[in-house]
């Protein structure tokens, strides 16, 4: 896809410049954050979505924040400003590890610059963070590349592969995590076909990863979550690639609701499940998929369908962003630093020991 999710504009007194994903795929509409509480709603609202795409955004409000100090703020209270706006920011999406990454990736990393440079002014601080954010920005391209090509030889020629919400370029500043796997076996001129599950109450398999492979030219057909374990039945299905928001040190992941109960279909259909994800989604704090904490997200997204109301009045809503995979269901994990076959902690902690 060449459209960028989101990018940087201008110098330090820029802006963000995302597409608006809630507008997808009627419209391609590009939406500009000025300051952190636009970015916050933007992130909080899904205008921009998917685990590493939030956390580049989130490291880029570090910039948008250090806006706001006058010229003639203390260092000492800009650094507050900035680790209020971040903790603000981190907050607007609780299970997706990467936007708490990034945030405090750039925030340390000022903290840092005004210690060995007690002297330096804010101008100066501000270039410093918003080299920072440009930083994670290329290195997470760089990871979805990696990914891709570390994963692309378990996409056969004439495979069909089951995704699942979107994990491509929307949700990354670079092609994706699961679908730069696609897009690495469409450049070795592999023959593939893809269901993309529609993932209810959000739609963003039908809506997001249905829009983005067209745009590529990758064969799509659309399917209703239910109908994933059919499909697997009749054995139409190869493989099934999804990402992660975030993943316990002992390999459970946390993904988009409907994730596990596919990871349960596919282990009974003997179908082999792979998760795709950059480094920056390991948690190695968190030990298991238990303590992750799950979004809840508002009642309205699952009572509507754009404006028009589905259920009855008065009925509870219940509605979780996301689930956990547990380790043992995965096949693999695919990251740019390799594959782990049979995910554990043991394994886990083997690639970050270096």
């Amino acid at each position: 896809m060449n459209v960028k999710t989101l990018k940087w504009l201008g110098g330090i007194a820029g802006c963000l410049e995302i597409i608006d994903q809630r507008r997808l795929p009627a419209e391609l509409k590009m939406l500009q954050c000025t300051n952190v509480k636009q970015l916050y709603d933007a992130i909080k609202t899904l205008a921009v979505r998917g685990a590493p795409a939030i956390g580049v955004a989130g490291a880029y409000g570090a910039v948008l924040s250090l806006k706001k100090p006058p010229a003639k703020a203390s260092l000492k209270q800009a650094l507050a400003i900035l680790k209020r706006d971040c903790d603000y920011l981190a907050s607007s999406r609780p299970t997706a590890v990467n936007l708490r990454w990034a945030i405090d990736r750039t925030v340390k990393r000022a903290n840092a610059f005004v210690e060995k440079h007690p002297s330096c002014n804010l101008s100066q601080l501000r270039k410093i963070v918003l080299a920072e954010a440009n930083a994670i920005f290329n290195e997470d391209v760089q990871m979805c590349l990696n990914i891709g090509k570390n994963g692309s030889n378990f996409v056969k020629n004439g495979f069909s592969i089951l995704t699942h919400c979107n994990a491509g370029a929307l949700a990354t500043a670079g092609q994706g995590t699961a679908l730069s796997l696609l897009y690495e076996a469409k450049k070795q001129g592999k023959r593939f076909k893809v269901f993309a599950d529609e993932s209810r109450p959000l739609l963003q398999g039908g809506r997001l990863t249905a829009w983005e492979l067209k745009q590529s030219g990758i064969d799509t057909t659309v399917i209703c979550d239910n109908m994933a374990a059919s499909l697997m039945a009749q054995g139409q299905i190869d493989i099934i690639i999804v990402g992660a928001d975030r993943i316990a040190a002992n390999g459970d992941a946390a993904n988009k609701i409907g994730t596990y109960s596919l990871s349960v279909l596919a282990k009974a259909h003997g179908i082999p499940f792979y998760i795709a994800a950059p480094s920056s989604t390991f948690d190695l704090k968190t030990k298991s998929g238990k303590d992750i904490p799950i979004e809840q997200r508002p009642a309205d997204e699952v009572r509507l369908i754009g404006n028009k109301k589905i259920t009855p009045d008065g009925i509870k809503i219940y509605n979780p962003a996301f689930d956990v995979t547990p380790a043992e269901n995965i096949t693999a994990i695919i990251t740019e630093k390799g594959v782990l076959q049979k995910p554990n902690s043991r394994k886990i902690a083997g690639i970050f020991s270096f």
